[in-house]
């Protein structure tokens, strides 16, 4: 499975785009990053990943 680079992109720059399609576009983007980790397990891979970004950063 390949990652689709333009999707990956296209939220990594608009993330407001993922909320809106989920229906949730009050929210507020500051407090997540989006990363596609790997995860070490026969090709195990996530595509795309939203997470709060931790206090202090």
């Amino acid at each position: 499975m390949k990652t689709d680079a333009i999707f990956y992109e296209l939220i990594r720059e608009l993330p407001q785009i993922f909320f809106e399609l989920i229906g949730k576009p009050e929210t507020n983007t500051e407090i997540y990053k989006f990363t596609a980790p790997e995860i070490k397990q026969q090709s195990f891979r996530l595509d795309g990943l939203f997470s709060t970004l931790s206090e202090g950063v």
